[in-house]
């Protein structure tokens, strides 16, 4: 099944998250729009605008989200914090935020991880385990040629692709993710998911008894609007 599960699973999640993903979204446009407000001189906000409207946000939300970045809308100022530590069953949590109130964000990771059996480490307590990496997700179908999708993506600078039984991930060092996912989208591929994510160098698997326990401890950081990413390394399919 693999580490990001099905299509099927991964969008049944997404439908019914969507209304947190709006927020989530909306979130990081207007930090990226910081960089400026035109996203064909900001790759950044393109991205983001791009990841926005895979999940159907209304454009007047994503237009909204840029003014506030670029100061033409009074907004807030938002702070990225990224927090560590172990779930239940010893598997590995990378927790991604951007909040305007670091003090309220930290207090509902950590009693959240200690509600539901997890431990909230220090810095660096499990991100050795991981390495950072693009990731760009598309949805295969039999008229998709696999040879294709991958000389496009290794020509623009990817590292690797892997087939799975619906899917095509692509592999990038971060610093060429940007220049691949336009490869893709500029030879007629819409990438299903796309980021720069926390990926395993090693996975866990955690007993029967343990997995509701994490998937609840990861549905509830989920849910948070302070959250954009939860990663993790469980080898289970968390989707299904």
């Amino acid at each position: 099944m693999g580490r990001h599960g099905t299509i099927a699973g991964r969008k049944a999640a997404q439908d019914s998250k969507r209304a947190a993903m709006f927020t989530k979204y909306a979130k990081a446009i207007t930090v990226a729009a910081k960089d400026g407000g035109d996203p064909d001189y900001n790759a950044g906000l393109r991205l983001a605008i791009e990841k926005a409207r895979a999940i159907s946000m209304p454009n007047d939300n994503i237009q909204r989200a840029i003014k506030k970045g670029t100061g033409e809308l009074e907004g807030v100022n938002y702070e990225e914090s990224v927090f560590e530590g172990y779930g239940p069953g010893g598997v590995a949590i990378i927790v991604d935020c951007l909040t305007d109130n670091n003090n309220r964000t930290t207090s509902f990771v950590r009693s959240t991880f200690d509600k539901y059996g997890g431990n909230l480490g220090t810095p660096g307590c499990v991100s050795y385990m991981f390495s950072r990496k693009g990731i760009i997700l598309i949805e295969r179908d039999d008229s998709m040629d696999e040879d294709e999708i991958m000389e496009v993506a290794i020509d623009a600078g990817a590292e690797d692709m892997i087939s799975g039984d619906d899917t095509f991930e692509i592999q990038t060092d971060p610093a060429t993710y940007t220049d691949v996912h336009n490869a893709i989208v500029k030879a007629g591929y819409t990438p299903f998911e796309s980021d720069i994510e926390y990926v395993p160098s090693m996975e866990a698997t955690p007993k029967d008894e343990d997995l509701n326990k994490l998937k609840k401890l990861i549905d509830i950081l989920e849910d948070n609007d302070d959250i954009q990413k939860v990663h993790n390394n469980c080898a289970v399919d968390l989707y299904e």
